[in-house]
Order: C-alpha cells, then structure tokens, then sequence
C-alpha cells in the first residue's frame, strides 16, 4: 500500500467519520442493564462472540463482496447483495442503524463529491443506503481496495464497540487498549475468512444480538440508540 492508500484508508476507518457510529452499542447496553455484561472480561467475552459469530459470519463477507462488486462496477451483483443485507436486519433499532449510518455516509461521498455518475446512480437506485453499500461505494471512490477496506471496517466497528464498552459497563481506557489487542489480532483471518467464504455460508442468524437489540428498543434508560 501506497503512503497515500493508507491516508485514505484511515480516513475511512477513522472515529472522526460523521455517520454517527458512537450512537449505538448494538445491544451490548442492554447486556450490561441485564447484569451479562458487567467487567472488562465479560465485555470482551460478548464483543468478541459478536465479531466471530456475526461480523465474520455475514456482515464481513457481504462488505467485501460489496466493495469487490462496487470496484469491478458489477453493479446488479452490487444491488443484489445490499438487499440480501437490508432484509437480513432483524429489529427495528438495526435496521435504522444501518439505514441512518449509510444514509450519512452516502451523503457525505456526494457533499465531497468523490463518486463518480455510475455510483452516484447506484446509491439513488438502493435508497435508503445501507451502510455497508455506502462504505463500498465510499472505498471504490478513495481507490481503497477491498480486502483493505474490509480490514478498516472491521477495526472500525470492533473500536466503536469497546468504547460503547468504556461508557456502559463503564471501563477505563487501559482496558479498552486490551480489548482491542486481543480483539484486534483475529482481524486479518476474519478478513481471509471474508474473502473464502461460499454464498451458501453466509448467515445472519444471530439470536443472542437479535433478542438483545429488541429488548433494547423499550429499555427505560439508555444512552445508546441500539
């Protein structure tokens, strides 16, 4: 990778991106109410499980197939698998999520006037957006490739997840660095595993976060939007 690649790349990756992602916990605030979530080792036991079971399983493989999609500009492949993933949302609080994030971002590749007519058109004919179609499209604008853009979504997520972890349980910053070393060391096999994945293997089924994220959606108190 290029100096400039790897610019673009933590750009892309960055906390500073203004899609509101520190909005939500996907179910992890409820975990804590519930008393499942309550120290740094039960934190790292439930985002871990979400990152192996849920984002390996079936948000990871569609991202790269998304991006790989949006760079070759097959894009009926492209549309087919973004509605694969907004009808694989299984509440309400993550399907608006989904929707709000990538919304944000596809307005922010067409305020800084990155994508060209082609995509432009892709993002106008799957409105509402979700944003792993945004991220791709937003990937094949900085010239980021898939496998690298993969990498920065999942480092992204799993981030936004261990700090809804330092406000909710709440934890101390020394423990969240932990987390993310942990954590963040199975990220290049989870990318392989990504790329090998079959059709056939991709799954959304996650009961666990599904429950969670529902019985988030009428929790009395909450911080956090999912």
């Amino acid at each position: 990778m290029d100096a400039m690649s790897l610019v673009r790349l933590l750009q892309l990756a960055s906390p500073a991106l203004p899609i509101g992602a520190y909005s939500y916990s996907q179910g992890l605030e409820w975990e804590v109410a519930s008393g499942n979530v309550r120290d740094a080792a039960t934190a790292q036991a439930w985002i871990g499980d979400l990152l192996m079971h849920v984002q390996a399983r079936g948000e990871a493989p569609v991202v790269w197939r998304l991006c790989s999609f949006a760079q070759n500009a097959d894009w009926e492949a492209y549309a087919e698998w973004h509605a694969w993933f907004r009808a694989s949302r299984e509440t309400s609080e993550l399907s608006s999520e989904t929707l709000q994030m990538g919304g944000a971002l596809a307005r922010l590749v067409t305020d800084l006037d990155l994508a060209d007519d082609a995509a432009r058109s892709m993002l106008a004919r799957c409105a509402p957006v979700a944003l792993p179609g945004a991220y791709a499209i937003a990937a094949r604008a900085l010239a980021v490739t898939a496998s690298d853009a993969l990498t920065a979504y999942l480092w992204s997520w799993l981030e936004n997840q261990v700090l809804a972890a330092l406000k909710s349980v709440p934890l101390g910053q020394v423990a969240g660095q932990r987390m993310l070393l942990a954590l963040g060391a199975a990220i290049p096999d989870l990318v392989g595993h990504a790329q090998a994945a079959d059709e056939e293997d991709i799954t959304s089924f996650a009961p666990g976060l599904a429950i969670a994220s529902a019985r988030h959606e009428t929790q009395y108190t909450r911080l956090f939007r999912s």
